[in-house]
């Protein structure tokens, strides 16, 4: 039941996450420009496995030399700066 939990709850707060996220944004576009909707959905979902292979176990391997609480600080800092480079950012 924790491990059904577990799932639930990361891949529920991934798929709301990522919706209309520029990743979602991006596979709409080359989808329309490359006129092939099944060869960008598999590219782009190796793309996002492995990225969240690698997330998740780069969190596993970080835990075993630093506190739990300074890699949340850490992360949430780094979306914050993230939130300020967005927001300043001249288009």
């Amino acid at each position: 039941m924790n491990n059904l939990c577990t799932f639930l709850t990361t891949f529920l707060t991934i798929f709301f996450a990522e919706l209309g996220d520029k990743t979602q944004l991006a596979v709409l576009s080359l989808s329309i420009h490359t006129k092939s909707p099944f060869i960008v959905f598999i590219g782009s979902s190796i793309a996002l496995s492995l990225l969240s292979f690698i997330g998740a176990y780069l969190g596993t391997f970080l835990l075993k030399f630093f506190p739990r609480g300074v890699i949340e600080k850490i992360a949430g800092f780094i979306f914050i700066l993230a939130g300020i480079f967005m927001f300043l950012k001249k288009e």
